[in-house]
C-alpha cells in the first residue's frame, strides 16, 4: 500500500513542480512593473523635501512653482521663512534641503565658506541676466546722481540714508561697508533697514512726493515695471560689472540629489526666465494673490515650461510623469467645494486694504502733520541726549536712580551698566532707542491717564473701551505695523505709533482700577466740604489712585521697550537693528550683546520708576 502511493506521488512530483514554476512566473510578472517603478521612484525619506524662503518676492515666487510642481508629484513640499546666512546654516545641517534664490556675485561671501567645506551642493544656475545694485528715480537721475560717487552731492535732499532691505542681507551689508570704509565719500550715511516690502512703500512715498531716494533694487522685479527707475553706474567693486549682473543658483544640502535622483533630476531640469519670474511676481504684489495661488496659475498658463522641467522625470513613487496630472486633476475635484467656498470668501481683507488706501489718498496732509511732529520729537529728542558728553549722561541718570530710590547700590547699578553698554559698543543705538521709548510712553500715559479717568466716572465709555483695549492687546503687532507703515512710511513714526497701540491698554486699565477703586467715604467727605468735581479728582481720587497710575506708567514703558526690536524692522533703528540682523546673520555674540543691552536698559528704567520704594541709602 505505501509503495502504491509513493510511486503515485512520484508520478505526479512534475505536473507540481511545473504548477509551482507557473506560479512563480506569474509572480514576477506582477511584481516586475512594480519594483521598477519603485526603482525609478525615489525612496520613502525623500517625500518630504523642506524648502527654505528668504522673503524676497522672487524666491517667494520660485519656491511656490517649485513646491506645487511637488505636490503633484506626490513630494510633500515644507517652505521655511528664513534668512540667507540662516538658510546656508541650515543647509550644513541638513535642515533645509533645497535654496532656489543663491544671487551671485552677491552672496560670494556667504555662500564659499560651505562650498570649501563640501556641505552644500550647486546643482545649477535657474536664471540668468538677473542685476542687483542701487538704483535711483528717473528725476533724481535726471538731476544729477548717476553714479554712486554722485551719492555723498545729494547728502541733504537724502537725509544722508539709503535704503535697504531687511537687517543681515547681503546687498545691506554691502552698503554697510561701503559706509564703513568712506567709499564714494558715504562715511555720514545710514541705512535704512526694513524688509522688501518696507523698502517699496518708502519708494512709493518718495515718487508720490517727488523727493530723492537711493536704495536696493533688482531684476526680475515688478519695482521695474511700477516705478520709473534707473540703476547707478560705479558699483562694479561692491556689487559687481553690469549692474550688479546676476546669475540664480539652486542649492542643496550635501547628498540629496545622489539619495533622490529623481528630485534631483526635476531640480537639474528647473530654469526660469526675468518675465515669468516677474509675472508671478507682479500676480503677488499688485493682485495680491496668494504665492500659491500665483504659481499654481502660471503653472496652467504655462504647460510648455513645465513639461520641460519634467523631462525624464516621474513621480515621487516611480509613475510617469503624466500620471501627476490625472492625480492633480482628481485632487482638485476632490476639493471643489473648498476651492468654490474660498473663492466666495467675505471680503474682508479687500475692505480693510481698500479703507486704507482710501484714508491715505484723502489724509496726506495730516498723516505729513504727524509724521512731522512724532519724528521731529524723536529725532530732537535723540539728537539732545547725542550732545551730551556720554559721562556727563551716565551721572544725570545715576543722580535720577538716587533721587527717586535714595539707593546706593542701584546708583552704583546704573553707572556700571551703562559703561558696560557703550563699553560694547551700543551707546548710540541706545540712545536711539531711550528717545523712542520716552516719546512712545509720554503719548502713551497722555492719552491713556485721561481715557482712564473718563471710562472709571462713566460705565458705558468703560465698556466701549474694554473689548477695543482687548483687541490692541492680543492682535498681533505685526498687524498694525503694516497700516502704520503705509499710511507714514518707514522710519520712527510707524514705530512710534505701532508701540503706542501696544503699550496704550496698561496705563488706560490701570488708572480704571486706581480711580474705581477710591474708597467711598473719602469721596462722601470731599463732597460734605463741598468739593467740585474737579477739587474731588484732583485732591481726592487722583492722590488715592497714584500708585496704581505709577504703576500703568511703568508698564506702559516696559512695554514700548518690549517693541524695539520690532520696531527695528519698520527702520526706527535702535537695539532692535543689530538683534534682527545677528538673527538673520546668525550671529550669535551680537545677538547676545544687544539683547543684553535691552534688557539691562530695561531695569534701569524699572528700578529708576519705583517710586515710594526707597531703599537704604
Amino acid at each position: 500500500m505505501t509503495s502504491r502511493r509513493w510511486r503515485a506521488s512520484r508520478d505526479r512530483g512534475p505536473e507540481v513542480r511545473r504548477r509551482a514554476l507557473a506560479a512563480l512566473l506569474v509572480g514576477l510578472a506582477v511584481a516586475w512593473p512594480a519594483a521598477r517603478a519603485a526603482a525609478a521612484g525615489d525612496p520613502l525619506t525623500c517625500r518630504t523635501v523642506r524648502l527654505s524662503d528668504v522673503g524676497w518676492t522672487d524666491v517667494t515666487a520660485t519656491t511656490a512653482l517649485f513646491a506645487d510642481v511637488l505636490r503633484d508629484l506626490g513630494y510633500r513640499p515644507q517652505i521655511t521663512l528664513l534668512s540667507v546666512p540662516v538658510t546656508f546654516a541650515s543647509l550644513k545641517s541638513h535642515d533645509i534641503d533645497v535654496f532656489l534664490g543663491n544671487w551671485m556675485p552677491a552672496q560670494y561671501a556667504d555662500r564659499q565658506v560651505y562650498v570649501e567645506e563640501h556641505s552644500i551642493e550647486i546643482v545649477r544656475a535657474n536664471l540668468v541676466g538677473a542685476k542687483y545694485t542701487l538704483a535711483v528715480p528717473a528725476y533724481t537721475y535726471e538731476a544729477g546722481l548717476k553714479d554712486f560717487a554722485d551719492i555723498a552731492r545729494f547728502a541733504a535732499p537724502l537725509g544722508s540714508a539709503l535704503y535697504g532691505i531687511e537687517a543681515g542681507n547681503d546687498g545691506n551689508r554691502h552698503i554697510l561697508e561701503m559706509i564703513q570704509r568712506n567709499d564714494f565719500g558715504l562715511a555720514s550715511f545710514h541705512i535704512v533697514e526694513s524688509s522688501e516690502q518696507g523698502m517699496l512703500a518708502a519708494v512709493e512715498r518718495a515718487f508720490a512726493a517727488h523727493q530723492p531716494i537711493v536704495f536696493l533694487a533688482w531684476d526680475p522685479h515688478p519695482m521695474n515695471m511700477r516705478f520709473d527707475l534707473r540703476y547707478l553706474t560705479g558699483g562694479d567693486k561692491t556689487f559687481g560689472p553690469n549692474y550688479g549682473g546676476a546669475t540664480v543658483h539652486t542649492l542643496t544640502r550635501t547628498g540629496l540629489t545622489a539619495h533622490c535622483p529623481n528630485l534631483g533630476r526635476l531640480l537639474a531640469n528647473l530654469e526660469f526666465t526675468p518675465r515669468g519670474e516677474s509675472e508671478v511676481m507682479n500676480a503677488i504684489l499688485n493682485e495680491h494673490v496668494s504665492p500659491e495661488a500665483a504659481a499654481h496659475a502660471w503653472r496652467l498658463a504655462h504647460p510648455e515650461v513645465v513639461a520641460r522641467w519634467l523631462d525624464g522625470v516621474t513621480t515621487a513613487n516611480g509613475q510617469p510623469a503624466s500620471v501627476a496630472t490625472t492625480a492633480n486633476a482628481v485632487r482638485r475635484a476632490g476639493s471643489a467645494f473648498e476651492r468654490w467656498f474660498t473663492a466666495h470668501k467675505l471680503p474682508f481683507g479687500p475692505a480693510v486694504a481698500s479703507a486704507i488706501e482710501s484714508v491715505k489718498a484723502h489724509g496726506g496732509p495730516f498723516f505729513e502733520g504727524v509724521s512731522t511732529v512724532l519724528g521731529g520729537a524723536v529725532h530732537g529728542l535723540g539728537a539732545g541726549l547725542a550732545a551730551l558728553p556720554s559721562l556727563v549722561l551716565i551721572a544725570a541718570l545715576a543722580l535720577l536712580g538716587w533721587l527717586t530710590q535714595r539707593s546706593l547700590w542701584l546708583t552704583a547699578f546704573i553707572v556700571a551698566t551703562l559703561v558696560f553698554i557703550m563699553n560694547q559698543g551700543y551707546w548710540s543705538q541706545t540712545l536711539e532707542t531711550l528717545a523712542l521709548v520716552i516719546v512712545a510712553s509720554l503719548v502713551a500715559t497722555l492719552v491713556g491717564v485721561p481715557l482712564g479717568i473718563a471710562s472709571a466716572h462713566r460705565p458705558r465709555l468703560n465698556a466701549a473701551l474694554r473689548p477695543v483695549l482687548d483687541l490692541m492687546q492680543t492682535l498681533p503687532t505685526f498687524v498694525y505695523l503694516i497700516p502704520t507703515l503705509v499710511l507714514f512710511g518707514l522710519g520712527v513714526v510707524p514705530a512710534l505709533i505701532s508701540t503706542v497701540i501696544f503699550a496704550l491698554p496698561a496705563p488706560v486699565r490701570l488708572t480704571h482700577l486706581g480711580i474705581s477703586s477710591v474708597p467711598k467715604p473719602l469721596l462722601e467727605a470731599g463732597a460734605a466740604f463741598g468739593a467740585t468735581r474737579w477739587q474731588l479728582l484732583v485732591k481726592v481720587e487722583l492722590p488715592s489712585a497714584a500708585p496704581h497710575i505709577l504703576a500703568g506708567i511703568t508698564q506702559c514703558i516696559m512695554l514700548s521697550l518690549s517693541m524695539v526690536v520690532i520696531a527695528a524692522l519698520v527702520g526706527a533703528g535702535g537695539l532692535g537693528a543689530p538683534v534682527v540682523r545677528a538673527l538673520n546673520t546668525v550671529q550669535v555674540g551680537m545677538g547676545f550683546e544687544a539683547g543684553l543691552a535691552i534688557v539691562l536698559l530695561a531695569i534701569v528704567l524699572d528700578r529708576i520708576l519705583r517710586f515710594g520704594r526707597r531703599g537704604p541709602g
